[in-house]
C-alpha cells in the first residue's frame, strides 16, 4: 500500500481552511482523514475514525483541552472540520480512574464535554482516543490486518510480522473497557508505533498528522507483504452447471424472496445491488464457500450491515430457473429460521431485553455469478454490497495466510444488539415507498416529472422513462432519492425491454408503473389519415399494454404484489370533437387497466386509472390552451379552471392522484378522477 500524502495537497488544504479561520492541525486532520476514508480496504462506510489533541475556547469564551475526534454519521472519505466535534479533555481522562463506565453514560459523558452543544455524538471509541497520549490518532479496519488478527494464533502471527513496534490488545466490545486496556497496552512499552486489536483493526499515532497516517500505511504494508509472501492457493472451484442465467434474471426473484412478509398482502420491500469481480467469482464459485462463507464476519462491526453471515445460494441453473427459484427462496427461509434460532440462542445469554432485527439476509453470495447486497434504500443495498466486498477480501486473505477464524456468534450478537449501535438504527426513518422501485414513463413531460419528484419524495427510486433522454434524466435529477433517467421509445419492444432491464440491473425489480407516456392526435374522425389513427393507438394504446406487460413480468418473479397505474385522460369517458383518435385508443387503455385488475388481483398486482383533464403538459400545450381558449371565447385562465370548483388542475395533482393509488392497497380496478369537476366526464 502506497502513501498518498501530497506535500502539494497537503499545503493548498491548509490555505484554503485558513481562509474560513481554521488551524492548520484540524486542516491536515481532515487531509489526512479523507486519505484513509478514501481506501475502502482501510475504511468503509463510517468506520475507522481519526482524532487529534488541540486548544480551543467554548462559547463563554474559556479556553480548554480538546480532543477533536470524529463524529457519529460522518463518512471519513469527505469529512469536514464539523466532521470532528472538539469535548472538553480533562473530564474524558478524570474517567479513567473509574472501575466501570456503561456505555450510555459514556456517551452522556462525552456528549456533556462538547464544547459545541450541537456536535454530532463523538465516536463510541473517543474514549481510546483521549486515553492515549498522542496528538494524533488513527484507527481503520484494515483487511490486511484482518487477516492477520482472524486466526486463532493470531498474537503469534502479529509479533512475526511487527516484532514489538506494535502492541496487542485482545478482543474487547468497543466502549469504556476496551479504552482502558488499550491505555495499558500502550503504557507497558511507550515506544510502540500503534496498537493491533484483535478481530477488530489497527490504531496508529504521531505527533503529527503525517506521521500517524504514514504509520498505519507502513504497518498495513507489512500485512500486505506477509500475507502475499506466505499465502496458500485458497478456493477449489466447484462444479457448476453449464448455463448459469445472468443477474438480472434472478434479481427480481432474489428480491421478491428476502422481502419481509406482513401478512394480508403487505411487505417490507428491499433494494438490490449486484456486484462481481474476479476475486468475488473465486470466493463464491469455492467448493467449500458452505463453510469459510458461513463462519462470521472478519470484524464485528460489519454486522450492522451484513449480519453475522450471509445467505449461500445455489448457482442458478439458467435450464431450470423456476427450479432455481424455489431452491433460492427455500435457502432465504433457512436463513431467516438460521437468524431466528441465532437470536433466541444468544439472547438467552443474559437477562437484557431485545427485539430481534428483521431476520432478512444482506448479503447474498450467488455461485457462478457474484454476490447481491440488500438494503431498505439504494443507498443501503449499495453499502452492503460494498461491505459484502470487503468482507470477501478479508477472509480471502485469512484463508490464504491460515484458516479463517473470525469471533464466535455470541460476541458477534453482542455488537449486533448493542444498544449504542442500536440507537444509530433506530434514527432511519422510512417513507411509505421507502424500498420501491418505480417506473414513470413520459417521465420528461409536466405529469411524468412531477409523479417522478413525488414518488422519490415519498422513498421510492424512480426509473424515469422519456423519448428525449435529457428531459428523462433532468427529470430524474429533479427527483432525486437516486432516481435515473432512461431514453425508452414506448412504441419500441426492444426499447422497452430494456428499459425494464435498466431498473433490474440498477435496483433489483419493479413495484409501480406509472404508465403516463401519451400524445394527443386531433383530427375529424371520419376522415383521419389511418396511418394517425394507427399511431395514435400505437402510442396511447399498444406501448401501455407493452409496459404493463414487462412490469407484470417482473412483479410475477418477486411475488410481492405491485401497482399498474394508466394515465387515461377524461377522453376515454367523454369525448371531445376532433378528439377520436385519441379518445379511442385511451377508452381502450381504460379497459386495459380493469382486464389487469381482473385477472391479477389474486397475486396482490393492483391496476387503476388516473383520468385527467386541462393539465398543462406536453398534452395540452401553451399553444392549445390558446387555441381552445379562443374557440371557447374565455380567457385561458377562465378555460383552465373551467370546472366546478373554478380551480386549475396542476401537474403535481395528478401525480397526487398516481400517489394515492400507489399507496392505496385496497383498491384496484378503480379510477381517481382529477378534473375540478366535470359532470360530464364523471363515471356512470
Amino acid at each position: 500500500m502506497d502513501s498518498r500524502w501530497n506535500d502539494t495537497e497537503a499545503e493548498k488544504i491548509v490555505a484554503e481552511y485558513a481562509k474560513k479561520g481554521v488551524e492548520a492541525d484540524m486542516a491536515l486532520r481532515v487531509y489526512t482523514t479523507r486519505l484513509l476514508g478514501g481506501d475502502p480496504s482501510l475504511v468503509l462506510h463510517g468506520g475507522g475514525n481519526t482524532s487529534y489533541k488541540t486548544r480551543s475556547t467554548d462559547l463563554i469564551g474559556d479556553t480548554h483541552d480538546v480532543l477533536c475526534v470524529k463524529g457519529s454519521g460522518w463518512d471519513m472519505a469527505v469529512i469536514e472540520p464539523a466532521g470532528l466535534p472538539a469535548v472538553k479533555l480533562a473530564p474524558l481522562l478524570r474517567a479513567r480512574a473509574l472501575d466501570a463506565l456503561a456505555d450510555e453514560d459514556m456517551v452522556a459523558l462525552q456528549r456533556l464535554n462538547l464544547l459545541d452543544p450541537k456536535s454530532p455524538n463523538p465516536s463510541v471509541e473517543t474514549l481510546l482516543h483521549a486515553f492515549l497520549p498522542h496528538k494524533f490518532v488513527d484507527h481503520t479496519h484494515s483487511t490486511a490486518i484482518l487477516a492477520l488478527v482472524d486466526q486463532e494464533d493470531s498474537e503469534a502471527i502479529c509479533r512475526t510480522v511487527f516484532g514489538r513496534k506494535l502492541g496487542f490488545v485482545p478482543y474487547i466490545m468497543p466502549g469504556f473497557k476496551l479504552a482502558k486496556v488499550a491505555a495499558e497496552v500502550y503504557e507497558a512499552d511507550p515506544s510502540v508505533e500503534g496498537l493491533i486489536l484483535d478481530k477488530h483493526g489497527i490504531f496508529t499515532f504521531g505527533d503529527n498528522a503525517r506521521e500517524a497516517y504514514e504509520r498505519m500505511i507502513h504497518y498495513v504494508s507489512l500485512a500486505e507483504a506477509h500475507v502475499a509472501a506466505n499465502g496458500k492457493a485458497v478456493f477449489s472451484p466447484a462444479k457448476l452447471p453449464a448455463g448459469i442465467a445472468p443477474a438480472e434474471a434472478i434479481a427480481p426473484i432474489l428480491r421478491g424472496a428476502v422481502a419481509q412478509a406482513l401478512g394480508e398482502g403487505r411487505f417490507t420491500r428491499f433494494v438490490a445491488e449486484f456486484r462481481t469481480s474476479d476475486e468475488v467469482r473465486r470466493f463464491v464459485d469455492g467448493a467449500d464457500l458452505a463453510d469459510y462463507g458461513t463462519r462470521g464476519v472478519s470484524t464485528p462491526d460489519l454486522t450492522i450491515r451484513m449480519k453475522n453471515r450471509p445467505v449461500i445460494l445455489p448457482a442458478p441453473d439458467g435450464n431450470d430457473l423456476d427450479g432455481w427459484a424455489d431452491r433460492a427462496r427455500r435457502a432465504v427461509a433457512d436463513f431467516v429460521d438460521y437468524y431466528s434460532a441465532y437470536f433466541a440462542r444468544c439472547d438467552a445469554l443474559d437477562d437484557i431485553e431485545r427485539t430481534m432485527l428483521d431476520p432478512m439476509p444482506r448479503v447474498a453470495l450467488v455461485p457462478g455469478l457474484g454476490l447481491f447486497g440488500f438494503g431498505r434504500t439504494a443507498k443501503d443495498a449499495r453499502i452492503s454490497a460494498d461491505v459484502g466486498e470487503i468482507w470477501i477480501e478479508a477472509v480471502t486473505g485469512a484463508e490464504k495466510l491460515g484458516r479463517f477464524t473470525p469471533l464466535p456468534e455470541d460476541e458477534l450478537f453482542r455488537l449486533e444488539y448493542w444498544s449504542l449501535e442500536q440507537a444509530k438504527l433506530a434514527g432511519a426513518k422510512y417513507l411509505p415507498l421507502t424500498g420501491q422501485v418505480a417506473v414513470v414513463t413520459g417521465g420528461g413531460g409536466a405529469i411524468g416529472a412531477a409523479t417522478a419528484r413525488l414518488f422519490a419524495e415519498n422513498g421510492a427510486h424512480v426509473v424515469v422513462a422519456d423519448l428525449d433522454r435529457s428531459a428523462a434524466e433532468a427529470a430524474a435529477r429533479n427527483a432525486g432519492n437516486q432516481s435515473i433517467g432512461v431514453a425508452c421509445d414506448v412504441t419500441d419492444a426492444a426499447s422497452v425491454a430494456s428499459l425494464f432491464q435498466t431498473a433490474v440491473a440498477r435496483f433489483g425489480g419493479v413495484d409501480v408503473l406509472v404508465s403516463n407516456a401519451g400524445a394527443a392526435t386531433e383530427g375529424e374522425i371520419g376522415t383521419i389519415a389511418d396511418k394517425d389513427l394507427r399511431a395514435s393507438f400505437e402510442l396511447n394504446f399498444f406501448a401501455h399494454q407493452a409496459v404493463a406487460q414487462q412490469a407484470v413480468r417482473i412483479m410475477k418473479q418477486q411475488r410481492t404484489g405491485g401497482a399498474l397505474l394508466f394515465n387515461a385522460s377524461k377522453q376515454a369517458v367523454n369525448p371531445g370533437a376532433n378528439f377520436g383518435a385519441y379518445g379511442l385508443p385511451k377508452a381502450a387503455t381504460l379497459f386495459l387497466s380493469r382486464q389487469y385488475a381482473l385477472e391479477y388481483g389474486a397475486i396482490g398486482i393492483r391496476s387503476n386509472a388516473v383520468n385527467a383533464d386541462r393539465i398543462r403538459s406536453g398534452l395540452l400545450t401553451d399553444e392549445m390552451i390558446t387555441s381552445r381558449a379562443r374557440a371557447r371565447k374565455v380567457s385561458e385562465k377562465d378555460y383552465l379552471s373551467g370546472n366546478l370548483l373554478g380551480q386549475e388542475v396542476t401537474a403535481r395533482d395528478v401525480a397526487k392522484a398516481f400517489l394515492d393509488l400507489a399507496l392505496a392497497d385496497r383498491t384496484t380496478g378503480g379510477v381517481a378522477t382529477v378534473d375540478g369537476g366535470n359532470i360530464a366526464a364523471a363515471l356512470r
